[in-house]
């Protein structure tokens, strides 16, 4: 497996690329050292965080490295709006991409995430409640509540009441 030593992107062997297509570095190293940081994906610092958290989780050692867009963004706005490429062991590479395909982290091609299964044709509609209508509806709610209260209330008397009668 070659990559680049600047970006620390992957290529395959069988890959005729001679440079690097994302910094235009033309030498292409191949990876000697199992050890050796590997580019997995890049992302703000929320980002950055989730898939560290989810590596973590997993076992797997992460790094990154930071790429400035502006050198006083916190300083100016409060927030960093630094972008940063999150880099692993090249011998867990494997196991991290599929972490990070799992996470939603890597976007596979060909693939559809679904959200989920709400279908908008399907909608709830409700009927429009006059004022006495709803004042009727809660009355009826509250008694209603009281009732059961109270039949909870005097069936666990009645149950106490039989429990002690069998022991005395």
């Amino acid at each position: 497996m070659k990559y680049c030593p600047k970006c620390r992107k992957l290529y395959n062997d069988e890959d005729t690329v001679c440079a690097c297509s994302e910094c235009k570095k033309k030498a292409l190293e191949t990876i000697a050292d199992e050890t050796t940081s590997v580019y997995l994906c890049d992302g703000d610092v929320i980002e950055r965080d989730r898939v560290q958290a989810a590596l973590e989780d997993s076992g797997i050692p992460s790094t990154y490295k930071r790429h400035m867009v502006s050198g006083n963004s916190q300083v100016v706005t409060g927030m960093d709006l630094d972008s940063f490429d999150i880099l692993v062991p090249y011998e867990l590479y494997e196991k991290a991409y599929d972490v990070a395909v799992g996470i939603g982290a890597i976007k596979v091609e060909g693939t559809e995430i679904i959200e989920d299964n709400y279908d908008p044709a399907v909608t709830e509609e409700f009927e429009e409640m006059s004022r006495s209508k709803r004042t009727t509806v809660r009355v009826l709610s509250a008694i209603l509540f009281i009732i059961v209260l109270a039949l909870i209330i005097y069936g666990t008397d009645f149950i106490t009441a039989f429990i002690k009668s069998l022991f005395s």
